[in-house]
């Protein structure tokens, strides 16, 4: 509401001193306001900025009597702050790979998103109090913190710019365009870029839940960002006569310290034979598994233990224990297994035994395969498996490439694609998404189509 009356008078108040106190006064929907000031100037430059805003329109709070532009504004939420908040509120709900994710994201865009002022730190020690201090529960205020992550906490605490800023397409451009790169400066994969963007994205639709934006401002940013692959390269792909000779290969690994390989082959064998993801192999348990001596098996999935990190499981292990990847918890998988792979694993359960839970992989402790572990294998492995013009390619590069493999092998055998998706626990479009570059059958009954169509015309 405007104001309707807008004047100044003197009023003597500390007659002991003899200073006079000068208080304007005026009225807001029909409400009387007051304000003292120490000086007639004062007092002038207030009346002058009130009759201003009233000549120009603004609207007047009815509580405070002032208008809009006069009200004090609470200090802006910076981002850091803000990035605190939205972790606080994501953590405890987040799967340990996803608080990585979420971690990895947040300090790229902290760093991206700082003031220049003095004392900056260096760049290594800037991400190591991100990274391990910061966007970590518990937090730094609830655990001791080192002297200088503290200093440097404190530091990005002053630096960062207010959250409000990134409603400017230019900021959120450069915000963006700085999650294209890897901390030395080369670019980032696709995927990598793709999965820190979303975690900005999803942060920023909470900050809009919370009043700070009107609308999530990533969408206002015209970033042409970096193009995903989505299909399997097919030159990862194993046929059946090299993943074979792969599998051989890996049992003579380490042959003369401890049978490493050996020990591994039927945890590789599973990825192939059975296309098990490397962390549903890990936590392969012998009551889950159905083996016959000469017939096909079965294994009943339900279990996978990723590779995490001891900070982001909050249980002080490396391995996280959840249910199967992208189905709802406790939800089961029944995979049918072929009899060359049950007599690999019957083998394997008769040399080695079993872990005290009933895992059949496990290191000298018991414990869970590290992952680097079965990668050194797996490399060595290709290094006595393969030609040294095959070892140069991409072919069967990763341990998850038998996987690949697998899936490539059975749909170009003609095996029914809903099947497929069943027994790999993927949707039969994403089956023929990822897969289709591999199916050189289909290729061929194209060829022989577009042949006969060109024979009718002839």
């Amino acid at each position: 509401m405007k104001s309707t009356d807008v004047r100044v008078w003197s009023i003597r108040h500390d007659t002991r001193s003899k200073k006079a106190s000068y208080q304007v006064r005026w009225k807001v929907g029909g409400n009387t306001f007051p304000r003292t000031f120490r000086t007639k100037a004062l007092a002038d430059a207030f009346r002058a900025k009130l009759i201003r805003a009233m000549r120009e329109g603004e609207e007047f709070d009815t509580e405070s009597g002032l208008p809009d532009s006069m009200i004090e504004k609470a200090p802006s939420l910076s981002w850091y702050d803000f990035a605190l908040k939205y972790l606080a509120m994501k953590w405890p709900h987040a799967a340990p790979n996803t608080r990585d994710g979420m971690n990895e994201a947040l300090t790229a865009v902290t760093v991206a998103f700082l003031n220049d002022l003095p004392g900056r730190p260096a760049g290594s020690l800037l991400r190591v109090a991100l990274r391990n201090w910061a966007f970590v529960l518990p937090g730094p205020g609830d655990r001791e913190v080192p002297p200088e992550i503290g200093n440097t906490l404190r530091w990005v605490s002053k630096a960062s710019r207010p959250l409000a800023d990134l409603a400017k397409p230019p900021e959120m451009l450069a915000v963006l365009d700085a999650l294209k790169l890897k901390l030395d400066g080369t670019p980032a994969a696709a995927e990598t870029v793709r999965r820190k963007k979303n975690t900005l994205v999803n942060a920023l639709k909470y900050a809009v839940d919370l009043g700070e934006f009107e609308d999530n401002p990533v969408a206002a940013a015209r970033w042409q960002k970096p193009k995903v692959v989505k299909t399997v390269d097919p030159r990862v792909v194993a046929n059946p006569v090299q993943a074979e000779s792969l599998l051989c290969a890996a049992s003579y690994v380490g042959k003369t310290r401890r049978s490493r390989g050996r020990h591994l082959m039927g945890m590789f064998a599973a990825m192939y034979y059975g296309a098990f993801r490397p962390a549903e192999a890990v936590g392969l348990a012998i009551g889950d598994c159905t083996l016959p001596e000469r017939e096909w098996g079965r294994v009943l999935l339900h279990r996978t233990r990723p590779p995490a990190g001891k900070q982001w499981t909050g249980t002080g292990e490396v391995h996280d224990d959840r249910g199967l990847k992208n189905r709802p918890e406790r939800e089961t998988r029944p995979v049918p297994i072929p009899p060359r792979l049950v007599t690999i694993l019957r083998d394997h359960v008769d040399t080695y035994g079993t872990a005290d839970d009933g895992r059949l992989f496990f290191n000298e402790r018991g414990g869970l395969v590290a992952s680097c572990t079965y990668y050194r294998v797996w490399h060595e492995a290709r290094e006595l498996g393969l030609s040294p013009a095959h070892v140069a390619t991409p072919l069967a590069g990763r341990p998850y490439d038998l996987r690949h493999s697998a899936l490539s092998t059975w749909l170009n055998a003609g095996v029914d694609p809903t099947e497929v998706a069943e027994r790999a626990g993927n949707s039969v479009e994403v089956l023929f998404q990822r897969y289709a570059k591999c199916l050189d059958g289909r290729q061929e009954v194209a060829n022989r189509r577009i042949e006969k169509l060109f024979r009718e015309y002839a």
